[in-house]
């Protein structure tokens, strides 16, 4: 039973860890603001009222924590 439980953390994590990566490589290339957007001159002043800038933010969020999920997962079936 317990190399049953091992082996499906071992594959969650490691499936969770590569589609974060994949995912968070994704929206690193192309949901980042465009080079011809002023959104570097507005950074600080209206980060949040910026839909763009709020999307790509988030969706970096979702995939480091899936991936910071997924070694988790990975960890705790290395440690059990």
């Amino acid at each position: 039973m317990t190399h049953i439980m091992l082996m499906l953390l071992y594959i969650a994590g490691g499936f969770l860890f590569l589609a974060s990566a994949a995912a968070h490589l994704y929206v690193r290339l192309r949901l980042r603001p465009r080079d011809d957007s002023d959104l570097e001159d507005l950074y600080y002043e209206f980060e949040d009222q910026h839909s763009e800038y709020a999307r790509y933010t988030r969706w970096l969020g979702i995939t480091l924590g899936g991936a910071a999920l997924g070694l988790l997962l990975l960890f705790l079936g290395l440690a059990i």
